[in-house]
């Protein structure tokens, strides 16, 4: 069986405007008080585009007038959209996801499909892999999204519609009775107003009803749409996810800490785990980098991030490991570190053409002497059963010896 993620923006275009207000200097998260996005903020007129879960909370609806949504909450904010800010979001969000996993349908500006199924060896459950790609997204960007699991597209939907925010929750085949069936029939994917309300004159008011209702009746009334929904509340979808490989521009990996780091030795010690993690993520793509990237989050929230290009594209652990610390070092401020990340970029796949300097050297390593060739390789080999026997009896099976001493970190 077939695994399909539904990964989903929680209020897309107000958590994306809101980020950009709070990286202006506006002191209010937007995402936090009752706020929209759309119309004309002079003359208040348009209609809503998004809002907040507190705007939510007041009745406010999104596709209504902007000057209804102001009578039910006076004090409601309101920032226009900017749809060039959303499109960024969106290639960086799709690019971040490809990441984890290339096999994905981009189904609108916010949202995707994803075949887990190719990469659920590297967790202990779909879930597990689900909290992990949205924690991703939460610490890399600062918005949050829900994740909806099934063996069906349309299930995956409506997985990744239950409780938000920043969830996972599961709606597989065998599930639909007793989490989908008692939801109201305006909660099935695809069921719009206008349906609902011929729905309701059939006296169907749950999706349990729909699931049960005579068919032939159905179609009397509704042609193929009552066909459709029908289907859909029975969890019966044979669409397929039409995928289109994406090339991730780059893989990494970044942990918020369960206490402030304060010394380098501390920090080196995440960098490692933190290596390990995107080193194998790299072999596993069958890439090599040619660029790695360190990120610092400070206690106060501000981020910084220096990076080098290696001579020599790599995948090995200790090569990125080093040169992470080395640009740890040179960035770090001596400020408490809430977060640390490690990114590799500028990636090609094993077996391109290589433009090798003469020594092998690669300069931006902090080493005393030159990385050699069969040094390399020796590396690459122990990475690679390394790889192989955590892949075969769990990730934590083998640990550095330097690691075991390490703080407990929340891995996104």
């Amino acid at each position: 069986m077939g695994i399909i993620f539904h990964i989903d923006v929680n209020s897309a275009f107000l958590s994306w405007s809101a980020l950009e207000q709070l990286s202006l200097g506006n002191p209010v998260d937007l995402r936090t008080v009752p706020s929209i996005v759309g119309g004309d903020t002079q003359t208040r007129h348009g209609i809503v585009t998004a809002k907040s879960i507190p705007a939510k909370a007041f009745g406010i609806e999104t596709a209504e007038p902007v000057v209804s949504a102001f009578k039910k909450c006076p004090g409601l904010i309101m920032v226009p959209p900017n749809h060039k800010l959303y499109s960024a979001y969106s290639q960086a969000l799709m690019e971040h996801l490809s990441s984890f996993c290339p096999y994905i349908e981009q189904a609108s500006i916010d949202e995707c499909y994803m075949d887990f199924t190719p990469i659920m060896d590297n967790f202990s459950s779909p879930e597990e892999g689900a909290r992990v790609i949205k924690d991703s997204v939460y610490e890399k960007f600062g918005f949050t999204v829900n994740v909806g699991i099934s063996d069906k597209k349309v299930l995956a939907k409506m997985a990744s519609d239950f409780k938000k925010p920043n969830l996972v929750h599961t709606l597989y085949s065998h599930e639909i009775r007793e989490k989908m069936w008692h939801l109201p029939v305006s909660r099935l994917f695809l069921c719009g107003k206008s349906a609902t309300e011929t729905l309701h004159k059939l006296g169907i008011r749950t999706i349990g009803e729909l699931a049960q209702f005579d068919l032939h009746v159905l179609e009397s009334h509704m042609k193929s749409m009552g066909t459709t929904l029908w289907q859909f509340a029975n969890g019966i979808d044979d669409s397929p996810l039409i995928l289109e490989q994406v090339k991730a521009k780059g893989i990494g990996n970044s942990t918020t800490l369960s206490a402030d780091v304060t010394s380098p030795a501390e920090a080196h010690k995440v960098l490692l785990t933190l290596a390990e993690s995107v080193g194998a993520r790299l072999r596993k793509h069958k890439n090599l980098a040619g660029m790695v990237t360190t990120e610092i989050k400070y206690a106060t929230f501000k981020s910084v991030s220096h990076q080098c290009s290696l001579f020599s594209p790599t995948a090995a652990n200790d090569i990125i490991y080093r040169t992470a610390c080395k640009l740890f070092d040179e960035l770090w401020d001596g400020s408490p570190v809430r977060l640390l990340g490690v990114r590799c970029t500028k990636l090609t796949e094993e077996g391109d053409p290589v433009q090798m300097n003469l020594f092998d050297y690669v300069e931006s390593i902090p080493t005393k002497s030159a990385t050699t060739s069969a040094k390399k390789e020796k590396l690459e080999k122990l990475d690679a059963a390394l790889d192989s026997i955590r892949g075969k009896y769990g990730k934590d099976i083998i640990k550095r010896g330097s690691l075991t001493d390490s703080p407990k970190n929340k891995h996104s």
